[in-house]
């Protein structure tokens, strides 16, 4: 059984290095909730010069839309997205010092290769479980765009937050890894 590594955030260049392919973690700290339209904003505002919403230097997005918390919760279901409708404003944000993203599904050739190059790393959540995942967050506010309801930017505070490493600063993609593992060779 894989050891599972415990991470505090936000992410660093040097922390990166220890994560590969395969590698379950267990993250404590702050991370953000983003999803289409918020990640929509961030890029015009970026391209007009204007400030993001929070520090993206060494932060991490989770792709998510929260349900309604129920009494006493801090968040309803929290399970993640389809990362790949993100795949359009990944490689700018990683530009601007974006270290993690978490989601579910493949991520694009030209995300993978902007992970390499700026030493970052994108995380796999379970789909399905969002509401175990919930359990693992603290504290949950929005921080900017409001108005978008569920698809506004959340900070949420997380206290070992379980996700899989899909693509490491390596290269490394665990569903590359895991099709060629399990591939019937042809006789």
């Amino acid at each position: 059984m894989a050891q599972v590594k415990k991470v505090a955030l936000p992410l660093t260049d040097e922390s990166l290095k220890d994560f590969r392919a395969g590698d379950n973690l267990l993250l404590t700290g702050v991370i953000y909730v983003g999803r289409d339209a918020a990640h929509k904003r961030m890029v015009e505002a970026l391209e007009q010069g204007k400030p993001l919403p929070f520090d993206i230097k060494g932060a991490t997005i989770y792709y998510m839309g929260p349900s309604p918390a129920r009494p006493g919760r801090v968040i309803g279901s929290a399970g993640p997205t389809t990362s790949g409708r993100m795949d359009a404003y990944a490689p700018r944000l990683l530009a601007e010092g974006l270290k993690g993203m978490i989601g579910k599904g493949l991520r694009s050739k030209t995300v993978k290769d902007t992970i390499t190059k700026y030493t970052a790393v994108y995380l796999g959540a379970i789909g399905g479980a969002g509401a175990l995942i919930s359990k693992s967050i603290k504290k949950s506010d929005v921080v900017a765009y409001e108005e978008l309801g569920a698809e506004a930017v959340r900070r949420l505070e997380v206290e070992d937050f379980p996700v899989t490493v899909i693509n490491d600063i390596y290269g490394g993609d665990l569903y590359e890894e895991g099709k060629a593992k399990y591939q019937v060779k042809a006789r």
